[in-house]
């Protein structure tokens, strides 16, 4: 490979990286201001980083990573091999991955990046996963389990779906489990992105 494909590579990861900090960001309604503060390093910094012009250092990645509460791997694996499909097509090998096998829930992300209106995931939740602790996002989210049983609880009503079955909610409380003993996959839908 060329020095300059590898330099239009490396820009190319560059640009995707600022606009997934940008997208993110805005996600979480905070300011450049808000975002330089949390992190003890100047507004000037920050909006060059989001404009690709500053590159973070991987202690900056953890700290942009702990401040928007996503893993650090969602700032890597941008590798997209034709041009043509950058922004636009997400091969099944080229997923960026959200999760780990610990956790009992390991997301990767369907769509090409962060930006636009939704983002979509594939979830997969391991046999006995469940989020214990109610979760709330300023969110309109909606879901479609391909595989395995899943159980949804939203705003204090739980149901049971299996393959084939979808539901969708807006801003309101709401847990998961699987009490399968197959993983279950679930088709994630989140507008705005909040990874």
């Amino acid at each position: 490979m060329t020095t300059t494909a590898t330099k239009s590579e490396q820009d190319n990861g560059d640009r995707l990286l600022a606009g997934d900090i940008r997208a993110l960001r805005k996600a979480r309604g905070l300011t450049l201001t808000e975002i330089a503060l949390k992190l003890g390093r100047s507004v000037g910094w920050v909006s060059q980083v989001e404009r690709g012009l500053s590159i973070p250092s991987l202690g900056d990645l953890r700290a942009f990573a702990s401040l928007f509460d996503v893993p650090i791997s969602l700032f890597f694996s941008h590798d997209v091999p034709v041009e043509q499909e950058r922004g636009v097509v997400v091969r099944a090998g080229s997923r960026r991955s959200l999760g780990t096998s610990e956790s009992g829930l390991v997301e990767e992300l369907l769509s090409p990046d962060l930006g636009g209106s939704f983002e979509m995931l594939r979830s997969v939740f391991a046999p006995g996963a469940e989020l214990k602790t109610e979760a709330r996002r300023p969110t309109e989210e909606a879901g479609y389990v391909a595989s395995g049983t899943f159980e949804i609880e939203i705003d204090g009503v739980w149901h049971r779906l299996g393959e084939g079955d979808s539901f969708r909610f807006e801003g309101k409380p709401f847990r998961w489990r699987n009490p399968g003993a197959e993983p279950a996959v679930v088709i994630w839908v989140v507008s705005p992105p909040v990874y």
